[in-house]
């Protein structure tokens, strides 16, 4: 498959896989792949093994302080779970991770002087395979809570963030506040924290004697955006980052709000998960805060669509989500 047809393939499965930032930095977009023709603000993207990623250069006072077993194997093992774009998931030969996970750890792995080493696995394993010191690291959409940090250390990298993703040619140009939602068709996954949210929103506004909200529930993607695009609901409230990746890869829809994943009291925070106690999670977080500083990180955020996540520094294990009373 040559690269344009691997950037026109995921174009269509962007849709299909729910995978908004309008206008992407054309300095943002890999240079692994020639640009496919598109219409501006359209981000492309290049899906092949081959991802030429951007890249950091060594610390060496940061690097001096990675723990000593795993600076002599001279490789950061990095955890993932190959889930959806734009987080992390295989490229078109079906085997090589990619995504911003992969992008970031990547970039983290240079700061610390270590190459980079990814593997797949499911989410159970992940967490076993982290607090059990086989991964260095995971890199994997993250949150961090109360009840992890017992267990695990963390360096944050990215906000844990809802978004509310409407028509692009639509009349909706912000939505904040529950009154914002009141009367209108919004769909939602069924289970999910953002469902919660929406729920509690609904109750604010019929409390208050506002139209209530038509909540909708669709099971694939695909279904979602083509009500979306048809009219049967004004707006999608899901995770950030696959909204806002399907809005700036496709074009037809934009962000016109963002929630905390952790809900109104706490902003959610992504991080990378290392293992309790070992001294890895400071390092990492100051590969993040030099990143941060030289531009790179905020490259790798545009060129994936996710802008609007950045952090304005590392924190090592700062408040997470509550405990479950």
């Amino acid at each position: 498959m040559s690269s344009a047809s691997r950037l026109s393939v995921l174009g269509l499965s962007a849709l299909l896989l729910l995978v908004a930032c309008g206008t992407v930095p054309d300095d943002a977009v890999t240079d692994a792949a020639p640009a496919a023709a598109a219409p501006p603000g359209v981000l492309k993207i290049n899906t092949s093994p081959e991802q030429n990623r951007i890249r950091a250069t060594k610390v060496e006072a940061i690097a001096a302080q990675v723990p000593a077993a795993i600076r002599a194997k001279g490789e950061l093992l990095v955890g993932t779970t190959t889930f959806n774009p734009p987080l992390s998931f295989l490229a078109d030969d079906n085997v090589t991770p990619i995504g911003v996970e992969e992008d970031i750890a990547s970039l983290v792995a240079d700061v610390l002087g270590l190459k980079p080493r990814f593997e797949a696995t499911s989410w159970e394993n992940l967490f076993l395979a982290v607090r059990s010191g086989k991964y260095a690291a995971g890199f994997s959409n993250i949150t961090v809570t109360e009840e992890r940090k017992d267990i695990y250390d963390f360096a944050t990298y990215r906000l844990d963030q809802l978004a509310w993703e409407v028509p692009k040619d639509g009349t909706i140009t912000s939505i904040a506040k529950p009154a914002d939602v009141a009367g209108l068709s919004v769909a939602v996954g069924s289970g999910t924290n953002q469902e919660k949210i929406l729920l509690g929103w609904d109750k604010q506004n019929r409390t208050a004697g506002l139209k209530p909200v038509r909540i909708q529930y669709y099971k694939q993607p695909a279904d979602t955006y083509l009500a979306l695009k048809s009219g049967r609901i004004q707006a999608y409230f899901a995770p950030n980052p696959t909204s806002a990746y399907h809005a700036a890869v496709s074009g037809d829809t934009k962000i016109v709000g963002t929630y905390s994943g952790a809900g109104p009291s706490l902003q959610g925070l992504i991080a990378a998960m290392t293992q309790k106690g070992n001294g890895l999670a400071e390092p990492i977080s100051d590969a993040v805060d030099a990143l941060i500083k030289d531009g790179t990180y905020g490259k790798v955020l545009a060129r994936w669509g996710l802008p609007n996540e950045a952090v304005p520094e590392s924190l090592v294990n700062p408040p997470g989500l509550p405990r479950e009373q």
